[in-house]
């Protein structure tokens, strides 16, 4: 299969035979060497822009480094393997040699997606991934999206700490691996999507800035420090040939951008959309995805296809777990409301103040988009493993109220996102994880971690904050590490069986009529309960009554319409609360265009 074409200016490209382009652009830099392993230094020629560029007779295998002004040999920046890690040499990569075996794979359409999000150390890298496809497609998973997967520091690491984005981390397996696991997972029938940072780079082995310091500015902070300078186009065009690499040449399905709320020009996201589907092929479905905090949904009209909606796991989670310190707080006064706004507008934030203390507002109007909009989830790492012991929803939420939770989750028209182990109810934790080899930079992410917690009030207790897992231990890594034997387990084999159920309704009976859906509002219940109704492509009617209260909730007359395709709890239930519905229990009913009144 032949790689569609694209722009390929950084880093080390194969010219055929045994000729090697390699391109840096340093404009710090008064002189660059490119250092061959086995052959010794070569001067690179200086050219207009701050360009270094040179033609050398290697081809792929060949281990090179650049060596800046005779004082620093840095990998490549867009070095597209590390044979033995970041700080080793970066190798030549001929992408042409993986033999595709579903060369034809065109995606799949954005409506069909159900995503699980995944890390991959964790699984026992690419190989380890494969291991689980079939499982994964069986239960009713439709893409699979990868944490971040750039080189990082060390062995262990959530893959935000990245340093090398165009590399794949070398401990889980080689670029051609990486092909291998995407080409399997589309004979599953399978997405594949990656998370992508392109926010900021990690603490340790990053460079640019000895010689490219025109990729940072100064003058304004993100939460990693100097953001990046997207005013320049060559740092525009690194990115987003980053992100043309992994659609074009590794095949990925989508990619979702990570935090761009910590992006400073916009129209850095407009170019990168505009230009990745120019270049993907007539018939082809690729997907991107945001994570915005700042609820920027006319993005969503800019090439975007969905953001996180982290409005809705929030308010949700609020109700689930009564939790309201820290970003809960915006969330768990009126959370019935804020729950019914979500539903049937997408977002809770479109404009308002957000958290006290701010000024700006936040979001934009949400309502005109369709509910495909936005992937909804009860759990992914940032809502697990931010937490201080990375506790699971099972672990803190009444059993029959996460039913009913997960039941909204898989059955409404948002895009469900689940992350690994929530399926089978796993009590493993998920947390925060790294493998620095600086003893200083060990202990400063160590500190930081448990100071970051330390002003919310159950940590005031220093002896709490200190039992706080120490990220750069091997054990906090092994502890993450899912437990699929359980899934043997009764108890963990319910909680795989109501998932499969319940994706299996969803394919059956909600994703055929998800084109053209469109909310009609949702109204509330009772404290923790409402009820919400979606127009579905087909003209029939899905409603959802949810109830994560102890109490039971009245219903209306018309609420007795519809056929019933699912309860949370036994319909004796419901009949026992004299037609009200009960606590902690969801009911999902399909009311066909004939049967409305």
């Amino acid at each position: 299969m032949s790689i569609p074409s694209y722009n390929k200016r950084f880093g080390a490209h194969l010219l055929g035979g045994k000729n090697t382009r390699f391109t840096l652009w340093a404009p710090d830099a008064e002189r660059v060497d490119l250092e061959i392993l086995s052959d010794g230094r070569l001067p690179m020629n200086k050219e207009q822009g701050g360009w270094f560029v040179l033609e050398a007779p290697c081809g792929a295998g060949t281990q090179y480094r650049y060596r800046i002004d005779d004082e620093i040999s840095v990998a490549d920046p867009a070095s597209r393997s590390q044979v033995v890690g970041l700080h080793g040499p970066s190798m030549v990569v001929d992408p042409k040699t993986y033999q595709w075996q579903h060369p034809h794979w065109r995606g799949r359409p954005w409506h069909e997606t159900v995503i699980y999000e995944l890390h991959a150390g964790l699984l026992g890298g690419f190989h380890g991934i494969e291991a689980q496809l079939a499982e994964l497609a069986e239960l009713g998973v439709t893409a699979i999206e990868l944490m971040p997967i750039g080189e990082f520091p060390g062995t262990r690491n959530w893959g935000y700490d990245g340093a090398l984005p165009f590399a794949p981390e070398s401990v889980y397996g080689s670029p051609d691996d990486l092909k291998h696991l995407i080409d399997t997972a589309h004979g599953h029938g399978l997405m594949v999507f990656l998370d992508v940072v392109y926010n900021h780079f990690g603490p340790d082995g990053n460079h640019l800035g000895r010689y490219a310091k025109a990729f940072f500015r100064h003058d304004e902070q993100t939460l990693w420090g100097d953001a990046i300078d997207f005013r320049h186009q060559e740092v525009r065009d690194f990115f987003i040939e980053n992100a043309l690499m992994w659609l074009q040449e590794y095949r990925f399905d989508g990619l979702r951008l990570d935090a761009v709320h910590a992006i400073g020009e916009r129209g850095f996201l407009t170019e990168l959309a505009q230009r990745v589907h120019a270049a993907v092929e007539p018939g082809r479905h690729v997907h991107l995805m945001l994570e915005n905090e700042k609820n920027q949904t006319s993005l969503l009209e800019e090439g975007y296809v969905a953001q996180w909606n982290d409005d809705g796991h929030n308010v949700l989670h609020t109700l689930l777990t009564g939790e309201q310190q820290g970003y809960y707080a915006d969330f768990h006064q009126g959370a019935a409301e804020k729950l019914a706004l979500c539903l049937s507008e997408g977002l809770v934030f479109q404009g308002q103040i957000a958290r006290q203390g701010q000024s700006e507002p936040c979001g934009e109007p949400s309502a005109h988009l369709p509910p495909s909009a936005f992937i909804l989830f009860l759990q992914n790492h940032d809502q697990v493993g931010n937490r201080a012991f990375g506790e699971r929803l099972v672990s803190l939420a009444d059993a029959d109220a996460l039913r009913a939770a997960t039941s909204l989750l898989l059955l409404s028209p948002m895009v469900p996102l689940l992350f690994m182990g929530e399926e089978w109810g796993t009590h493993r934790p998920f947390l925060y994880f790294t493998c620095h080899q600086s003893p200083e930079l060990a202990e400063a992410v160590r500190e930081g971690r448990r100071r970051e917690f330390c002003r919310f009030e159950p940590f005031h207790d220093m002896s709490l904050c200190e039992r706080i897992p120490d990220p750069n231990d091997e054990k906090t890594f092994t502890a993450s590490q899912p437990d699929f034997q359980c899934c043997l387990d009764p108890k963990h084999g319910e909680w795989r069986a109501l998932y499969h159920h319940l994706l299996g309704l969803r394919r059956r009976e909600i994703i055929p009529r998800l084109p053209g859906t469109r909310a009609l509002g949702a109204d509330v219940l009772g404290k923790a309960a409402v009820v919400a109704y979606w127009r579905l492509g087909d003209s029939s009617l899905l409603r959802i009554e949810l109830n994560l209260g102890d109490q039971a909730v009245a219903l209306q007359e018309h609420h007795k319409h519809g056929r019933l395709l699912f309860a949370s709890q036994d319909m004796e239930e419901f009949h026992e609360h004299q037609g009200k519905l009960p606590p902690r229990m969801a009911r999902v009913y399909l009311v066909a265009p004939d049967e409305q009144r």
